[in-house]
């Protein structure tokens, strides 16, 4: 789901969201900062240099390929906002039947702005995927 190279730095998120070009996406990115934050009620931390993460997690592969990552995540991209949430749960699947309009990829769940979808889902989906997480990997 997430490459190693992506740990968490001390850059600042505000100034992140700030070199964001397009308004209307830097506004959006301010909208899920503040719903990202109030529904974990971690602190919002940059992964990489693009990634906007919640929480953290180790994770270990049966390859014994391990890591750290974040929780839950977003990256306001040029393209279009990438939105990170744990995969292999079957919830997030009925979840994302009522989001709105996105996309997904491997990892990601892709939105182009916060109007296209329901925020209460984008709630439901950053607990269940933070409950999923916890209970995949409890020693973290």
């Amino acid at each position: 789901m997430y490459k190693l190279k992506t740990k968490e730095t001390d850059n600042s998120v505000i100034e992140f969201i700030e070199s964001v070009e397009n308004p209307k996406k830097r506004e959006d990115a301010y909208q899920l900062l503040d719903i990202f934050t109030e529904t974990t009620g971690y602190k919002a931390k940059m992964w990489g240099p693009s990634i906007i993460g919640f929480g953290a997690y180790h994770y270990k592969y049966e390859s014994g390929h391990e890591g750290d990552a974040p929780l839950v995540g977003f990256s306001p991209r040029k393209a279009k906002i990438s939105l990170y949430f744990a995969t292999g749960d079957s919830e997030r699947e009925n979840l994302l039947k009522d989001f709105g309009k996105h996309t997904t990829g491997k990892g990601c769940v892709y939105i182009n702005k916060v109007a296209d979808i329901h925020t209460d889902v984008l709630k439901a989906l950053i607990n269940q995927s933070i409950r999923f997480l916890k209970e995949t990997y409890p020693n973290h």
